[in-house]
């Protein structure tokens, strides 16, 4: 079963802060991710992509390496690469 994504951005001073919710096999999970100006900037596909558009495709490459259920509850955008070094090259191909 595919799992299913819905991201919500609140504006904030450093970025947006968003609300994620994953829906599959697993039951839902729910999660928090700051996103900054520059981590937008750094792995958007395209110059108006949103952060709810930028947190989807990083919740789609964590869920092809682990459940949902495994995946912070709190953190930040960046810190995906310290996990997952391959996380800045295959963001953009996403």
């Amino acid at each position: 079963m595919t799992s299913m994504i819905s991201v919500e951005a609140v504006p904030t001073q450093r970025g947006w802060e968003c609300q994620v919710e994953v829906s599959g096999s697993g039951g839902p999970s729910r999660h928090s991710v700051r996103v900054s100006a520059s981590d937008l900037e750094r792995w958007s596909r395209a110059p108006a992509e949103t952060p709810e558009s930028l947190v989807t495709r990083a919740f789609e490459f964590l869920l092809a390496r682990e459940p949902a259920t495994q995946i912070l509850k709190s953190f930040e955008l960046a810190d995906i690469q310290r996990y997952f070094p391959e996380f800045e090259e295959e963001i953009r191909e996403r």
